[in-house]
């Protein structure tokens, strides 16, 4: 994990559905940065409160170290389980909440707020749960993507395409080439803003077919290109892919630390000429955060 005043890294993010203990186990047990176990998507609506014993059950089971990286995506809030899964699953200590279809900043709070008394409540320490947001579920949350800076909790946001789908009454997200349409694309990119503007990880959606372990590869790496720190993983086959797509490769790392030492050696001066290019300030910060991305998870 990173330290106070740092930005919060991950590379992976496994989904576990908190219905099914032998997947939990084999999630958390895997190579994932973290485990989101779901009490959402992954449950049905007569499983849930089952689902949430199993959950706290199985956070309480595992060492207090081990649940940093073990998260819960409740129900959102504007459902009737959002409270009863907060109740069920904080005294167990999670490291995390995400938060699904959430409108904008507003949530958020009332999300502090539920956090905070619950915290409270079971003697931990206040504030210590983060908060991960999925900012692009409904077409409302398109226009919020940038309320989130200061947000309590928040220490990264992802995005979803199927859900947005749904709520635009699209029969379709995807290009004939398979590519997300233009309202998909959009929201990926208003995502990444809105984090770069909140100073939080950018974190990619899924990649459906867990088969496609090339195409997940390609995908990753472009991400990261543009910007993402991370990216969700629906089958604990795709973490390993993941992992190494948001790791920089000893080549990246030995450039960065190049553009760091020269600049370290010409203190002052806002741009410097180098292999044939000119590097100014912000090529500098790119290669700082490269170096810092090395205390990953």
């Amino acid at each position: 994990m990173v330290g106070t005043g740092e930005t919060f890294i991950a590379r992976s993010w496994l989904f576990a559905p908190g219905d099914s203990e032998r997947k939990m186990g084999r999630a958390a047990d895997g190579a994932a940065d973290i485990v989101v176990l779901d009490l959402e998507d992954a449950v049905a609506e007569d499983g849930k409160r089952k689902a949430r014993t199993m959950i706290s059950d199985f956070l309480a089971a595992r060492p207090r170290e081990d649940r940093t990286r073990l998260w819960v995506r409740v129900n959102p809030l504007d459902g009737p389980h959002t409270l009863a899964d907060l109740a069920a699953v904080i005294p167990a200590q999670p490291g995390g909440i995400m938060l699904p279809k959430a409108r904008g900043r507003a949530d958020v709070e009332i999300l502090d707020h539920y956090l905070s008394a619950l915290e409270v409540a079971a003697d931990l320490e206040l504030g210590s749960t983060k908060v991960i947001v999925l900012v692009t579920e409904t077409a409302e949350a398109m226009f919020t993507t940038g309320t989130y800076k200061g947000a309590p909790r928040v220490v990264a946001m992802t995005w979803g395409a199927e859900d947005l789908a749904d709520a635009v009454g699209a029969t379709e997200n995807r290009n004939p080439d398979g590519s997300y349409g233009f309202t998909y694309e959009l929201a990926r990119s208003l995502c990444l803003l809105g984090a770069a503007a909140a100073g939080v990880a950018p974190v990619e959606t899924i990649q459906g077919d867990f088969r496609d372990l090339e195409g997940l590869r390609e995908r990753a790496e472009k991400v990261r290109r543009d910007g993402y720190r991370g990216m969700l993983a629906i089958h604990p086959d795709q973490v390993d892919v993941i992992n190494a797509a948001f790791t920089p490769t000893a080549e990246e790392l030995a450039a960065a630390q190049e553009i760091v030492d020269l600049f370290a050696a010409h203190p002052g001066v806002g741009a410097i000429g180098h292999k044939g290019a000119m590097l100014d300030r912000p090529h500098l910060a790119r290669a700082q955060t490269l170096l810092a991305s090395r205390n990953s998870v």
